[in-house]
């Protein structure tokens, strides 16, 4: 890309066209933001998410291959 090119096209063009322009670059960087930019954005672990581990506590869920085969089971009756 020669940033000088463009900048003499742009130039060249009415004050309202280089305005739609602008607008138009601030509507891409809102879009599609920078790789520097979102590295700084925190991201965040699946452990830390707050469906992690809900249902630890039913006893049911312990074996959960058996759950699904038991509620596979009982859909297929009704």
């Amino acid at each position: 890309m020669d940033i000088a090119k463009i900048a003499r096209e742009m130039a060249s063009l009415s004050p309202e066209a280089q305005k739609q322009i602008v607008d138009f670059l601030a509507f891409l960087k809102a879009r599609y933001p920078s790789a520097r930019a979102a590295k700084k954005g925190r991201q965040s672990r699946l452990t830390d998410e707050p469906f992690i581990g809900m249902w630890r506590d039913r006893e049911d869920m312990q074996d959960s291959t058996a759950w699904v085969r038991k509620q596979r089971q009982w859909e297929q009756r009704r």
